[in-house]
């Protein structure tokens, strides 16, 4: 896709502060068949989180995960030894 096949414009709604609307061209294709073009709008709409929410994210989970597996390991050795 060119830069010149998108257009893109930024709104501010009630909904959204910060919404992006970009025209651009939707390709698709299926066996047997020839491409079809077709002009569509995609409206980038981002929600902030709040800070508590900040660790869902790749990172934070990972994090979790790291965290939950060494809390599993000192466990699984503390009921290994007898403590």
């Amino acid at each position: 896709m060119s830069a010149s096949a998108n257009k893109g414009t930024e709104t501010a709604t009630t909904q959204c502060l910060n919404e992006k609307k970009v025209e651009t061209v939707d390709f698709r294709s299926s066996a047997g068949r020839d491409q079809e073009q077709k002009a569509v709008q995609v409206i980038h709409q981002p929600h902030p989180q709040p800070p508590a929410a900040a660790s869902n994210t790749s990172g934070g989970v990972l994090t979790n995960a790291a965290a939950s597996v060494a809390s599993t390991l000192q466990s699984s050795k503390e009921a290994i030894s007898g403590k």
